[in-house]
C-alpha cells in the first residue's frame, strides 16, 4: 500500500500559517487532487477551521475536515485526537495528500514522532513559518534569537526562544514570511542570522502564503535521522511541558471574549494603541460594529499590527436590506436561522481569542471587554446615535 503524503504547517503564532493553507487547498482543488486537512487551535474558538470551511473544499460533513481546539498536538492527548482523526478520514476515504496546520504554541516533535513509526502516512515536508517582521522588530533582525536561546539553555529555563528555535531545528523547509513589508537587504539579513539554527533546509522569504503545492510533492521525504539525535535530547523536556512541570506552552495562555454586542469603534482604537505589544502574541476572531452592523469582520492581530477584513454579512444584516433580492424561500431560511440564534441582535456576536503571556492577556482582555457598548450606548444609537469610527472605510475581502 502506497503511504499518504503528509505536509505539517508548523511556525508561532502569526505567522501565517492559516493563508498558506488555504493557498496550498486552493491549488489541490484546481489541480484535482483530494486533500484532508487537521487544524489545531489551543483556543476553544474555532477560528481558522471556520475560515478553511468557508473554502468550500473541505468540511467537517464529509469527513476531510478536522478541528481539534482547546488542546495542542504538541500534547499526549493532543497526539491522540490527531490520530483518531486520521484513522477515521482513512476510513472514508484515501486523499491524495494530508494537510496538518499546527497551533502557534504547538512543538514539532510529537508529531514527527508520531509520523516516523506510521504504517499508512509518510511525513513528506514539515514546513516552519516565521514572521520575519517579529524577528527583525523583537530579535534585533534576528540576531538575538540564538543568543537568546543559548542563554535559556545554559539557565535551564523554557521561553518563547526556545520554541521558535526549536520550530526552526525540526523543520525540512523554512519560510520568512511577510518578507514584502520590509527590504531585500533586511530579508538577507535575517534570514543569515538564523539559517545556523538549521543550516541543511533552504531557507525561502514567501508572502501571502505564495508557495507551490506540486514542488512540495516532489521533495523527498522528511529525514528523520537528521533531527534522530535532536528528538532524544528534547523528548523528556517536552514530555515535562505536557505535564506541566516546565509550564505550560512555553508560558503561553489564550483567553476567549464572547458577547452579542458590538465594540465601540473609538475605544477599541484606542486600547489596541494602549495595550499591544509583545506579550500579546495573536489575537483573532469575529467581531461587529455598530456602524457597519451588516458586516462580519475577521479580527487578526499580531504583535504590534491589526488588520480587519470583511469576511461576510450577518444573516440580520442581509436581512434588514429592501434590496436584498432574496426569494420568500431564502428570506425564510435566514430569518429562521436568526430565530434560532442565540444572541438580541440575531446572528451578530463578537467571538475572539487573545493568545499571549498571561499577564498581559488578563490586562488586554479585560480592556476588550470593556470595548464593548453599555445598554445606555445601545439605546444611544438604536435611537440614531452615531459613534466616532477610526477604523478604515476600505477593508480588504477574505477569498
Amino acid at each position: 500500500m502506497n503511504r499518504i503524503p503528509v505536509i505539517i504547517i508548523n511556525g508561532f503564532l502569526g505567522a501565517g500559517k492559516t493563508t498558506l493553507l488555504k493557498s496550498l487547498l486552493m491549488q489541490a482543488y484546481k489541480n484535482h487532487l483530494t486533500v484532508s486537512v487537521i487544524v489545531n487551535d489551543m483556543s476553544d474558538l474555532d477560528i481558522d477551521g471556520v475560515l478553511i470551511a468557508n473554502t468550500g473544499i473541505v468540511n467537517i460533513a464529509n469527513n476531510d475536515l478536522v478541528s481539534i481546539t482547546a488542546d495542542s498536538i504538541s500534547s499526549q492527548s493532543g497526539i491522540k485526537k490527531v490520530d483518531n482523526a486520521i484513522k477515521n478520514m482513512l476510513r472514508h476515504d484515501l486523499p491524495d495528500v494530508i494537510l496538518i496546520e499546527t497551533s502557534g504554541s504547538s512543538h514539532p516533535l510529537p508529531l514527527i514522532k508520531y509520523l516516523r513509526s506510521h504504517e499508512r502516512l509518510r511525513l513528506k515536508s514539515l514546513l516552519s513559518l516565521v514572521d520575519i517582521v517579529m524577528l527583525n522588530n523583537d530579535y534585533n533582525g534576528g540576531k538575538a534569537l540564538i543568543p537568546t536561546f543559548q542563554e535559556n539553555l545554559r539557565q535551564n529555563r523554557r521561553g518563547t526562544e526556545n520554541l521558535l528555535a526549536e520550530q526552526i531545528m525540526f523543520c525540512s523547509s523554512l519560510l520568512l514570511t511577510k518578507n514584502d513589508r520590509l527590504s531585500f537587504d533586511i530579508v538577507a539579513d535575517v534570514a543569515k542570522a538564523v539559517h545556523p539554527l538549521n543550516p541543511y533546509v533552504n531557507v525561502t522569504a514567501v508572502s501571502w502564503g505564495n508557495l507551490k503545492l506540486a514542488e512540495l510533492l516532489t521533495l523527498p521525504d522528511y529525514d528523520f535521522n537528521r533531527v534522530g539525535l535532536l528528538i532524544r535530547e528534547l523528548e523528556n523536556t517536552i514530555k515535562a511541558e505536557d505535564a506541566g512541570i516546565s509550564g505550560q506552552n512555553d508560558g503561553i495562555i489564550s483567553q476567549v471574549i464572547q458577547d452579542d454586542r458590538p465594540f465601540h469603534p473609538q475605544r477599541l482604537w484606542e486600547t489596541c494603541h494602549r495595550f499591544m505589544g509583545m506579550g500579546i502574541y495573536r489575537s483573532k476572531g469575529f467581531f461587529w460594529l455598530p456602524g457597519r452592523a451588516d458586516v462580519a469582520l475577521l479580527w487578526n492581530q499580531v504583535a504590534g499590527s491589526i488588520n480587519l477584513e470583511f469576511i461576510s454579512y450577518w444573516n440580520a444584516g442581509v436581512l434588514a436590506h429592501s434590496d436584498n433580492h432574496l426569494t420568500h424561500e431564502e428570506r425564510s431560511v435566514l430569518q429562521k436561522k436568526v430565530d434560532n440564534a442565540p444572541g438580541r441582535f440575531g446572528d451578530r456576536r463578537c467571538n475572539l481569542t487573545v493568545i499571549g503571556r498571561s499577564d498581559e492577556v488578563h490586562d488586554f482582555t479585560f480592556a476588550l471587554i470593556n470595548c464593548f457598548l453599555s445598554e445606555e450606548e445601545i439605546a444611544w444609537w438604536q435611537s440614531g446615535g452615531v459613534f466616532p469610527d477610526p477604523w478604515p472605510v476600505k477593508l480588504s475581502r477574505l477569498n
